[in-house]
């Protein structure tokens, strides 16, 4: 699990929310290292089998609509740029069942569908309009108390008429939110009912939620509250969910066993391993104990314990790509790159060129330091990076394999393009200006050269 470097939809967000107006900062900040992220093929695939069909129903199939995993332990999810679910990692970790954290995935598509984010930007627009216009004329009659002396009480209304105009926008906009998030609870199960699927794991999440959630809720304002009141909204959740003629359909078992490996893999690579082995304890020979035990065994034991471990795995399930990928991993992560080649080809053979795997494999050519598989590992590498945009990974070792061949044109360009990714906007900068005065001006290396070095700071960066 290559897991590389990069926000919450909280109970009270109109900073957020007005951040999200501004611009989609999540989605470049995940592009160039903001927020810590995962990447996983194995996860990403089983999100995507997850998300398919919903979105399919919603008519956001043909969206590219993506899935960024990103690496924290408390469970959320949400939409922030229209094209987009990221989903937190502990909410694939602490969902027990598909069912629960599809649920959740439904929720988010409701959000997508209803095209909230556009209509929250439209409304912030117009409330800071209309703050704008109350700050004037609050500021208007202040100055005109001022000019009546301080006995008029003009002063102390213009100040009033300044307050009370943003609480009421405060709490309208807060209102606007809660609809949005009962529009989207509401789609969500439609979504589920349409494709064969139990919301019953859906209302089991928020109601586990919002009963954590119910003691800080007592006593406070319901119309200072951006999600409705849990008492309101999981009553309102439960008659829908229950309403579906698939309320008792259990999960296929055989989907069951994938989300049982991912969360054993994200625990095995994220949490410290004596939590692990409490979770996963020697005497659980099932498949996801084995799987998350070997991989504590290569990251912090014996390589070749975990080695064997892993042997045994791919014995029994000789077609499964992950553990060919872990397998070489572990003896790539091991110092013996040229061994891992075998299993990582094999892998980006069952995994459908996975660009992220294929990404390893370039990483083991590379490693090898035989000369004779560097074109190949530019060839994989360039096709990589072309289907995984996003990973620095891909570039760095692109540019090792050109700074191999002599060509350092391409390999300044590919460690600029690397070190953009990871957020080092000062190394991108001067890698791709010394990259500019490889290339010809004008030539396809030139010009993408030229935009790192011409792009601006995202918001909430500087640009140095």
């Amino acid at each position: 699990m290559p897991a590389i470097a990069p926000h919450s939809r909280t109970a009270r967000a109109i900073a957020f929310a007005a951040a999200l107006a501004t611009a989609a900062a999540p989605t470049a900040a995940t592009a160039q290292g903001g927020i810590p992220l995962i990447q996983d093929t194995e996860t990403e695939q089983l999100l995507r089998d997850y998300t398919r069909p919903i979105l399919r129903t919603a008519g956001l199939e043909k969206q590219n609509i993506q899935m960024v995993i990103i690496n924290n332990a408390s469970f959320n999810a949400f939409v922030a740029d229209g094209r987009r679910i990221f989903v937190n990692s502990g909410a694939i970790t602490q969902s027990e069942t598909p069912n629960q954290i599809i649920g959740v995935l439904a929720h988010e598509t409701g959000h997508l569908a209803g095209g909230h984010l556009a209509k929250l930007r439209e409304q912030l627009a117009n409330a800071q309009t209309q703050m704008i216009i109350a700050m004037l004329l609050g500021a208007g009659a202040m100055v005109a108390g001022a000019r009546s002396g301080p006995g008029s009480g003009m002063s102390q209304a213009g100040a009033a008429a300044m307050q009370a105009p943003q609480e009421m926008i405060r709490r309208s906009l807060l209102s606007y939110q809660r609809q949005h998030e009962e529009n989207a609870d509401r789609a969500g199960v439609k979504y589920l009912t349409a494709t064969g699927q139990s919301p019953r794991g859906m209302y089991e999440t928020f109601k586990r939620f919002t009963s954590e959630g119910l003691f800080a809720a007592r006593g406070a304002d319901p119309y200072l509250q951006s999600h409705p009141m849990p008492a309101e909204r999981v009553a309102a959740l439960e008659g829908l969910a229950r309403s579906s003629p698939y309320w008792d359909k259990k999960d296929d078992p055989a989907l069951q066993l994938r989300h049982d490996m991912v969360r054993a893999k994200i625990s095995a690579f994220m949490e410290r391993p004596d939590t692990v082995s409490r979770r996963y304890l020697a005497s659980n020979n099932g498949l996801p104990s084995r799987y998350a035990r070997a991989i504590v065994t290569y990251r912090h034991g014996d390589l070749r314990s975990a080695v064997g471990q892993i042997d045994a795995l791919i014995q029994e399930h000789p077609n499964n790509p992950y553990f060919y990928e872990l397998r070489g991993q572990a003896l790539l992560e091991g110092g013996r790159p040229a061994e891992a080649i075998a299993p990582l080809r094999k892998a980006v053979q069952l995994s459908h060129n996975a660009p992220l795997i294929a990404m390893l494999l370039g990483q083991a050519l590379v490693a090898s330091n035989n000369n004779a598989y560097t074109d190949e590992a530019i060839t994989i590498l360039r096709a990589a990076v072309s289907r995984e945009t996003e990973a620095p990974l891909g570039y760095s070792q692109l540019a090792m394999a050109y700074g191999r061949k002599g060509d350092y044109a391409q390999a300044d360009l590919a460690s600029a393009q690397a070190a953009f990714l990871r957020g080092d906007r000062k190394t991108a900068r001067e890698l791709a200006s010394r990259a500019k005065t490889r290339f010809a001006v004008g030539t396809p290396g030139w010009v993408k050269a030229d935009d790192i070095v011409s792009a601006k700071p995202l918001p909430g960066q500087r640009n140095n």
